[in-house]
């Protein structure tokens, strides 16, 4: 074999080496740097759906956890609560729940849920932001005697009954948000997800 197809063998190996290496060093350099645009565990962990066991939630009691930062009430409504809701119809800006993003399509009902006796929402006044005060209390003499239990939103007066549905003549426009859920059984509520997905 002659000096210049030795010296050609050696430039091809010295490449294909170099080639190598490089493409090593750039794996090295990319991973990191694609990974670092993923969210962090923590922000996964907080966007996560959330479970409620409601197994010792008392009739009448509120449950309170909290899901990408927002409170998320769970009431286990009394068949006295679920009586009153009917009742309360004509005080009410939307009763029927016509507006559609207020609610998932599967509580477009009379009380809002999947299961009558479980009221799930996300615990924020659709005015500016408060978070009301759970009223399950009837007739209290600071909010009449016509009121059968509800929230109420002390920064600027908004009522809601205990469906979420916002009165009218109050500040806040529309009922109280209703986040996707779904049972996983018949004590543990799934906030965040359905079977369409995460929400």
């Amino acid at each position: 074999m002659n000096e210049q197809g030795t010296d050609k063998g050696r430039r091809r190996i010295l490449i294909a080496a170099t080639s190598a290496v490089g493409a090593v060093g750039v794996g090295f350099v990319a991973v990191p740097f694609i990974a670092s645009m993923n969210p962090s565990a923590r922000a996964r962990a907080a966007g996560a759906p959330v479970e409620a066991n409601v197994s010792k939630l008392e009739p009448g009691a509120l449950l309170r956890v909290k899901f990408r930062g927002q409170p998320i009430w769970v009431v286990h409504r009394t068949d006295e609560m679920l009586e009153s809701l009917p009742t309360l119809e004509p005080k009410l800006v939307d009763p029927g729940s016509e507006v559609a993003t207020q609610q998932p399509e599967y509580c477009q009902n009379p009380e809002r849920a999947i299961n009558p006796r479980y009221f799930v929402a996300i615990g924020i006044c659709t005015h500016l932001g408060c978070s009301p005060t759970y009223r399950p209390e009837v007739a209290p003499d600071d909010l009449g005697p016509d009121w059968k239990g509800g929230w109420f939103c002390p920064c600027h007066g908004s009522k809601f009954d205990l469906a979420g549905r916002v009165y009218k003549g109050v500040p806040a426009p529309t009922n109280l948000v209703i986040p996707k859920h779904t049972y996983l059984n018949e004590s543990t509520i799934l906030i965040g997800e359905d079977e369409e997905g995460a929400a």
